[in-house]
């Protein structure tokens, strides 16, 4: 087994582009190179508030290893228009999709070497254990949760991120050999273009005081209320100096506040719970976000009305029997098709699709209705020609044995 760690010999050394005379020319090397285009990003997730890449990886054969500095260079649509024809290779595609697309790279093409070992049926897919196991390669990760915002950046972390991009290409070829041998080609295919399809995830602010951690021990409209404003200010304050908003004040403090629903400033500061390096030296912040929830006229309900989600599974057989039935017989002949097909279940199909279809399905009932209201759950066509015909056959035993059921009632 190769050892790609530091220690296995003496390290090359990587400096980062920042000019844009710089990076012209890194462009013009990249475009002479052979074959797919890797690349990746490093974020400073859980230090800045911002997504945005600090760091962009690019290697192809034949040209090198290059490491831009997105912050210092701005918009990079010379390097986009060099390789936006070529296959870009990534791990995990979807994680740093967005942030490439602020400074202008969007693949039109591309092979993710994480969802295609998970296609391939490998246990675990992350970056170094599959590395390890279809190359040989020992990975060092040690840096993977490093603040990237950091400048200048470590020469240990600098060799670290080049190490990511070197070996894509060849786990490429490795994952592409497994999914070839497995028949799995073009459902790879279909689910990197579906990649490329989704929409950006959307903003987690707004409504994101619902999932703050911990808020269902949250009891009462007014505690609600000041559970809202106070992420709603810390989230406002998080979005001014670019830091992550659990820095500043972690969720279990801003529960605990408004839990407690304090009184004043001072009873405020007395809150043992409420800790956090701004939790004191921005505590007029604070104070002045429960009094807005304090005073509140409209009082906030932890459920969002509305929404188009069905509910659990668990309440179906008193509110949807016959959907009940259906999902009791249709879930475990997916488990089982998974299973055959060496896949994940929820890459075959996922279970809110699943529980979407079994909830209101189509009518009248048919395979090619059902093949329409998979797809309109974002069902892939492999997804569809693999399962609609067990999902139907589900369906109409489920409808039968609601009619036996019937029958002898009457």
């Amino acid at each position: 087994m190769t050892d790609a760690t530091p220690e296995a010999a003496e390290p090359k050394t990587y400096s980062v582009i920042e000019t844009r005379d710089e990076f012209l020319k890194a462009v013009a090397l990249i475009a002479a190179g052979e074959g797919p285009v890797a690349v990746d990003a490093e974020r400073a997730s859980g230090y800045r508030y911002s997504q945005r890449a600090y760091l962009i990886q690019v290697f192809r054969r034949g040209a090198g290893t290059f490491l831009f500095d997105p912050p210092a260079i701005g918009v990079m649509t010379e390097l986009n228009e060099a390789i936006r024809e070529l296959e870009w290779v990534f791990h995990a595609a979807s994680q740093d999709l967005d942030c490439l697309k602020e400074v202008g790279l969007v693949p039109q093409r591309i092979f993710d070497t994480e969802l295609g070992a998970r296609l391939a049926g490998l246990p675990r897919v992350g970056l170094g254990t599959v590395v390890e196991t279809l190359l040989g390669i020992h990975l060092a990760k040690e840096h993977s949760a490093a603040d990237w915002s950091t400048r200048p950046l470590p020469a240990s972390w600098l060799l670290y991120a080049a190490l990511d991009v070197e070996l894509l290409p060849d786990l490429r070829d490795a994952v592409a050999s497994l999914l070839e041998e497995q028949g799995k080609t073009e459902i790879a295919a279909q689910e990197f273009a579906d990649v490329l399809t989704r929409p950006a995830r959307p903003s987690s602010r707004g409504e994101g005081w619902r999932r703050l951690s911990g808020v269902h021990s949250v009891r009462g409209g007014r505690n609600l209320a000041v559970a809202k404003a106070l992420w709603e200010a810390r989230d406002a304050y998080a979005r001014e100096i670019d830091t992550a908003p659990g820095r500043l004040v972690p969720d279990s403090s801003l529960v605990a506040a408004a839990k407690a629903l304090p009184s004043s400033k001072k009873e405020l500061a007395g809150i043992k719970e409420f800790v956090g390096r701004a939790s004191r030296t921005e505590l007029s912040r604070w104070w002045a976000a429960i009094e807005t929830g304090l005073a509140s006229e409209e009082l906030p309900t932890l459920r969002v009305p509305g929404g188009d989600s069905v509910p659990p599974p668990k309440a179906w057989a008193d509110r949807n029997p016959d959907a009940d039935e259906r999902l009791k017989l249709v879930r475990p002949r997916i488990v089982d098709l998974a299973e055959e097909l060496q896949l994940p279940v929820e890459n075959l199909l996922t279970p809110d699709t699943l529980r979407r279809v079994s909830w209101s399905p189509p009518e009248p009932l048919s395979a090619e209705a059902l093949a329409d209201s998979l797809a309109s759950h974002g069902a892939r066509r492999w997804q569809i020609e693999a399962t609609v015909q067990i999902i139907h056959q589900a369906f109409v035993e489920a409808a039968q044995s609601a009619s036996e059921r019937d029958n002898a009632a009457s």
